[in-house]
Formats: structure tokens, sequence, C-alpha cells
């Protein structure tokens, strides 16, 4: 009977331990639900959803923060403080046209990177198309020298509010990229700031979405505006050529993106490169079908050639604008995506008209500041950096992508309009330059003479 109670009293003993453990779980399991600390995450939280294709296979990915979306307050209360600049100062252009600021943003590790790297990527764009940032900074680890243009109060307030949202959610952006501005005469932005009407969060996985929204907010003026007046691209690149730091500079638009790790390879090859004389050095450039994911390495870029879905840049535009590069050498030579970046060939065939995305010093001749809009912005530059007797040299196995396979269907009428005033430009600079170099390799002077 003794031993039947002390039984009992065992089985009761489990049974209410039992009780204890289960409900001392369900209090624990309850409080880590409700817990708001997003920087100690105790339970594993599903995966986020994907990115669209052009923003996978990215070698340093950065996760949004938490949460990923920024509420319209946040932006609103950080995005009034984020340029450091004093609008009633500024540096002219030559011809009073356009004011500049050096360094209005800073990225949080632009010094230290710009010691660390021996090259930096300039680039330049309009708000419209800064969505792009985005890739290019987790693609490129090195410094990043931006320069922005702005026309009137409603851009300049929707460029801080888009770099404030780039800078909270995405770090390659906030630590890599060093913004500059530059404005024109006639349509002067003013310090006045005033609350955005966002009715809705931004979403840090949506950096194109976010900014369609955001230019939706502009003037119907200022894009009356925008559509008549020429994009001033060569001051944009100056701009930002001239605020890298590092020795060798890398200059693109802000839709090129760089192949992973092209900064690392870069820096190595260019430490080790021996350069007889002047040399630039050509990073081949193609369209990729906006269908397919950005390709990994050299190996992958050319499987998607062969298939149709990638192919040399501006190739069915223009085909002068790259041809000289020589695509189809550089995908016979050897290299591959474990091999270190070197020289594959030479440009033996250079064409005027020739406008490669290329990595030089920038004692290399400044971009024409009188070329604006579309033409003759960027191959007039590349012209005379071949006068001056730069050797341009092919690298392999590095590469860069623009998005989109383009044709010449639905280019607008202002472009030719643009490139017709540029041409006429274009006469008066050829015989600058003879004058400069007294050389005409191109025989540019010689056949206007014969004519």
């Amino acid at each position: 009977m003794k031993n039947d109670t002390i039984g009992c009293r065992l089985w009761n003993l489990s049974i209410v331990s039992v009780l204890i453990l289960t409900f001392s779980n369900i209090l624990l399991t309850v409080r880590l639900l409700h817990s708001s600390d997003c920087t100690r995450q105790i339970l594993p939280e599903p995966p986020p959803p994907p990115p669209p294709p052009r923003f996978q296979h990215q070698e340093e990915e950065t996760p949004p923060p938490c949460p990923a979306t920024l509420a319209p307050q946040v932006i609103n209360s950080t995005a009034s403080t984020i340029f450091h600049v004093d609008l009633r100062l500024g540096r002219w252009d030559s011809r009073h046209l356009y004011k500049m600021f050096d360094f209005v943003v800073v990225g949080e590790r632009f010094s230290e990177l710009s010691e660390k790297f021996s090259v930096c990527l300039a680039t330049q764009s309009s708000i419209e198309k800064l969505q792009s940032l985005v890739q290019v900074a987790h693609h490129w680890s090195g410094p990043i020298s931006a320069a922005m243009f702005v026309a009137g109060d409603d851009e300049y307030k929707l460029l801080q509010y888009y770099i404030s949202y780039l800078r909270r959610c995405y770090a390659p952006v906030r630590e890599r990229v060093s913004f500059h501005l530059a404005y024109p005469k006639d349509r002067p932005p003013t310090a006045h700031q005033t609350e955005l009407p966002l009715k809705s969060g931004l979403d840090c996985l949506r950096p194109e979405g976010v900014l369609a929204e955001l230019v939706r907010l502009r003037k119907p003026e200022t894009v009356k505006w925008r559509l008549k007046t020429a994009y001033p691209q060569n001051h944009l690149r100056n701009l930002a050529r001239r605020n890298c730091q590092s020795d060798f500079v890398f200059l693109t638009d802000v839709d090129i993106i760089p192949s992973a790790k092209l900064a690392e390879g870069l820096d190595v090859f260019l430490r080790e490169a021996r350069c007889h004389g002047l040399c630039a050095y050509v990073i081949p450039t193609y369209e990729l079908d906006e269908r397919v994911r950005f390709p990994r390495n050299k190996t992958d870029l050319i499987r998607l050639a062969k298939k149709g879905l990638a192919r040399p840049f501006h190739q069915k535009v223009f085909i002068y604008n790259q041809f000289a590069t020589n695509f189809s050498r550089w995908q016979q030579s050897a290299g591959s995506e474990s091999s270190a970046v070197h020289i594959s060939h030479n440009v033996t065939n250079f064409e005027f008209l020739y406008e490669p995305f290329y990595v030089a010093p920038d004692t290399a001749p400044a971009h024409d500041e009188r070329f604006m809009g579309y033409g003759y912005t960027r191959n007039t530059q590349v012209y005379e950096m071949f006068v001056a007797g730069y050797q341009f040299q092919v690298l392999s196995p590095v590469f860069t992508c623009h998005w989109g396979l383009q044709t010449k269907k639905g280019r607008p009428s202002w472009r030719e309009r643009q490139n017709s005033i540029n041409g006429r430009q274009f006469e008066v600079f050829k015989r600058e330059v003879f004058a400069r170099y007294h050389k005409d390799p191109l025989k540019k002077m010689a056949r206007r003479k014969q004519r």
C-alpha cells in the first residue's frame, strides 16, 4: 500500500512537471513572437520576395533593413538635410550655363576605399535612371563618384528623397558612393524644403518602383523643359572624373553595370601594368536581354551571346560605337572566370565615332562641354585621346553590361536634331585638335581640304 502511494505521488509530480514545462514553452514562444528587436533574430525568418532578374547574382548581397519598408515620415525627416551644400555658392562652367557642387553627399567609406583601390568608378545621371546605381554599387566594391543633374526645386527635392532612400536601404550605396551636383542657370533650385505627399511606404526591394513613384511628382513644366533641353553629359562626366581620388578612373554612364569583382581585378592589374607611353584599357560592353540574369563571368556572357540573348553594345543602333573593340577576338581569346585581368589585344582598327568605356589616368583629355545632349559627346573625347597618342588595349575576362537589346525603332526625333547640332560643332573641334597636337591620323583635315 505504501509503495502504491509513493508511485501515485511520483506520477502526479511527473504530470505537474510536464504541465509546467509545456506552459513555460508557450510563454517563451509568445514572448519571442512579440519581440520587437530586429537585430537579434532568434527564430528563423522566411526569406524576402525575390528581386527582379536584373538584381540577381550579386556577389555582395546586402539585406534590406528591418523593416523592409521605409515609412514616408522617415524619408521626409532625413531628406531635407542630406545635401551639404550652400546653393548660393558653387562653381560655374566656362560659359556660365551650369553651376556645380562637389561632394554634396559623401560615402561613409569613400575616403578609405580611395586609398585602398587604385581605380575609382566615375558615373553620371539624371534622376530618371538613378535606380541603376543599386546594382552598380553591389558589383563595384571600390569608390564611386556620381555626378547628378537636377533642374528646379522639384527635381532637387526628389533627388534628395531618392538618395536618402538608397542610402538607408543599401549599404553599398551608403558606403561607396559620393554624390556631386549640377544644375542649370535658368532653373536653379532653392533651399526651401517641403514634405512629399507620399501615400505609402518605400519598399527597399523595389528601387525602380520607388523611383517611378517619385518621378511622377515632378511638375509638368519641368517635364516639358526636359524634353526640349539638351542634357549636359560632358559637364557631368568631367565633374565625376575630377572628384575621383584614385590614380585611375573608370568612366561610365550610370546604367552600365560592371561584372562582379571588377574593381578588385582592375586594382591588381593596374598595380602591375607596365604601359609604354599613353594607355587606356577598354572594358568590353554588351547589351543584355532583360529576361536573363546578369552573367556571372565571361563564359556565362559568351553563352548568352551565342543564344542571341546578349550582343555588343549599340550593335543594331550604331555599330561604330563599339566596333573597334573587336568582340569576336575578345570572345575567342583565352581567359576564363578564374583568370586574372589581362590584356586580350590592342585596338588596331580605330575608327572615328568609336566610344568605348575605358580605364585611364584622369590626365586624359577632358570631355568638351560644347557637346551637349545626344551625339559626339563621348567619341570626340576618345578621338582626341587617339590623336594625342593613346593606345587602347582591351582587357579580359572582365566586362560591363547594359540592360535591354536596343533597336532604332522608337528613337525620338529630338535625338537626331541634337546629333546634327553637335555634328556642326565637331567641325570646329577637329580643327582645334589638329592645331593642338599637329597630327591628323584619321585624315579628317585632309578630307576637308579635298572638298
